[in-house]
């Protein structure tokens, strides 16, 4: 009889989140210890951490982290990103030597502001000129991978279960008001550094378990409109698609959740507000090729918040949690324990229903 690592695991894949409605900081150690019950939900192929406010003093500046193969790579990205952006600091992301976390390539950050006389002459907004720049290193200069590139928040994955890489990135001496982790268990893309989760765009993050079975579908279509997936994993394609819904097509949380995990037509024709039903109904017309099917669950950050979203089926596990300010999401309670021993208001979202919980306003002014 075969044993538990000697066959896959389809509900694989361990996620995590924390955030303080209050906009408190919050060390990135207890979410390092929430993967640690969920340890055999991945295995070694890829771990990450997403932190939200971590980077106050440089907060007006776009936080690029990217990884490098070799250090000509880098100079050549350095000169490629000097010409479009004002860079205000440069350095290796600290790290501690961890035995289990190997064959790393370099990993840089910049602080930068994009040169207003180069995007401006483009007639692009600020946002749409780094996405932009970040699809242009990624799909056309070999050895270079930027992972992060949002404000005043940052992305930090590797290949390794996620309580070493916490380690090796020295999560614990950050401080945010917001978390998000992830535990990779790949089931038919490889496991390397860039494939790792959480995937951003801007300040846009998200974590993932599940399979994408339209994912071809989806990539299709928001390919169509800039976005580029090169970083071999299906769950790229959900960062992109939020952006996409979100921040070009201005949808809401809940919009745009409607679109991705889309009731069913059943379902929509049973809806007894007529508002509500022609709403849903226009969402799937206009946007078929963005439903994500297959089963998932979800946590996708963003500026201020946290969506905990699972499939219209509710096919991979996600709970929930509370204790004074701060809400707990994770594939299991155990790891809700793991941040918050006396966690309240354990319950299991329906598939489909989205969870938005965000810092109250002015609390991060």
């Amino acid at each position: 009889m075969k044993t538990e690592g000697q066959i896959r695991i389809p509900s694989g894949c361990a996620i995590s989140a924390v955030i303080s409605k209050n906009g408190n900081k919050l060390s990135g150690e207890p979410v390092i210890n929430s993967m640690k019950p969920m340890h055999d939900r991945s295995n070694g192929l890829g771990g990450g951490f997403a932190g939200y406010g971590i980077y106050p003093e440089y907060k007006n500046f776009y936080a690029l982290h990217l990884f490098f193969d070799s250090r000509a790579t880098r100079k050549e990205c350095e000169a490629f990103l000097k010409e479009r952006f004002e860079i205000v600091q440069s350095e290796l992301i600290p790290t501690r030597t961890v035995p289990a976390i190997t064959d790393k390539p370099i990993v840089w950050r910049y602080f930068a502001a994009p040169l207003q006389s180069v995007f401006r002459p483009l007639q692009l907004e600020e946002k749409e000129f780094v996405a932009r720049t970040v699809m242009e290193i990624n799909a056309g200069l070999p050895g270079a991978y930027v992972f992060s590139s949002g404000k005043n928040m940052g992305t930090f994955k590797a290949v390794g279960f996620p309580e070493d890489v916490g380690l090796f990135y020295k999560l614990e001496e950050y401080e945010g008001y917001s978390w998000t982790a992830h535990g990779r268990y790949p089931t038919n893309t490889p496991g390397w550094w860039g494939g790792a989760h959480p995937f951003t765009l801007l300040d846009y993050s998200v974590v993932h378990n599940g399979e994408i079975s339209s994912y071809d579908a989806n990539r299709r279509f928001i390919e169509m409109f800039g976005y580029q997936c090169t970083l071999q994993t299906d769950t790229e394609v959900i960062t992109y698609i939020m952006d996409y819904l979100l921040r070009v097509q201005k949808l809401t949380l809940t919009e745009a959740a409607s679109v991705i995990a889309a009731p069913f037509w059943s379902t929509i024709a049973a809806k007894a507000d007529p508002d509500d039903r022609k709403k849903h109904t226009f969402l799937r017309t206009v946007f078929p090729s963005l439903l994500i099917t297959g089963p998932f669950s979800i946590v996708f950050g963003f500026e201020g918040g946290l969506m905990a979203l699972n499939d219209r089926l509710k096919l991979r596990s996600m709970v929930v949690g509370e204790k004074d300010d701060r809400v707990f999401i994770a594939s299991e309670e155990a790891a809700i324990r793991a941040m918050e021993p006396d966690a309240k208001n354990i319950w299991s979202p329906a598939g489909g229903e989205p969870v938005i919980v965000k810092v109250k306003e002015g609390a991060l002014s």
